[in-house]
């Protein structure tokens, strides 16, 4: 397994009326990233919130190139981001205990945070199509070229690590700093993770090994 300490490239927040970071996600222009009533939109190069949609968000979010996901709860939202309308919902598979939400392969994956497991499953009805095994809580999930990270959170230690998506093998870490966390993780689909950071209401961006 290959290990080194995370590269933070860049800190955004705290945020104004946003108390925490429960999960994040990006468009291509936007970082979006749940404070618990609502979905905000941060622009990346100029680390302003230019929008906000007011819907419960409560662990991650996700966007599969047209819409937005989001866990509230016991149940994932699907939203359109133009709108901020609700247009269906469906079981969450943590029933409740879910953490980290992704778009890969036409599917959702969720992290299910003390289950310590990762769900794939169909957007359309919830039903689990897969489930692969942790050793840690999962507190996000990103897919990034044909490669699946999640986040772990336990005490005061975090980390970022890549996994075989068969098996649950860990392949890579990246250690964070000590008591900094990661609630909620994305991949800008290049070189770097965007990482929530749970009540220090801050996103930190993360250099990508390789």
């Amino acid at each position: 397994m290959k290990k080194s300490a995370a590269n933070i490239l860049r800190e955004y927040g705290p945020f104004p009326g946003a108390e925490r970071v429960n999960g994040v996600t990006f468009d291509g222009q936007h970082v979006w990233f749940a404070s618990g009533d609502k979905l905000n939109a941060l622009d990346p190069a100029s680390g302003e919130v230019v929008r906000s949609i007011e819907v419960a968000s409560h662990a991650g979010t996700a966007f599969d190139g047209e819409f937005l996901y989001q866990i509230a709860e016991d149940v994932i939202h699907k939203i359109d981001p133009k709108t901020g309308h609700i247009l269906s919902t469906i079981p969450a598979p943590g029933n409740g205990g879910d953490s980290g939400l992704a778009w890969a392969e036409g599917t959702l994956w969720v992290g299910q945070h003390r289950g310590r497991r990762i769900h794939q499953i169909d957007p359309e009805t919830g039903k689990i199509l897969r489930t692969i095994e942790s050793n840690r809580v999962v507190t996000g999930v990103t897919w990034v070229d044909g490669q699946l990270w999640h986040g772990t959170w336990e005490g005061d230690d975090s980390d970022v690590r890549r996994i075989n998506p068969e098996t649950g093998e860990v392949l890579e870490r990246l250690d964070m700093p000590e008591g900094t966390g990661v609630s909620g993780l994305e991949s800008d689909g290049g070189n770097c993770f965007f990482c929530g950071g749970g009540g220090s209401g801050k996103i930190r961006a993360v250099r990508r090994p390789g």
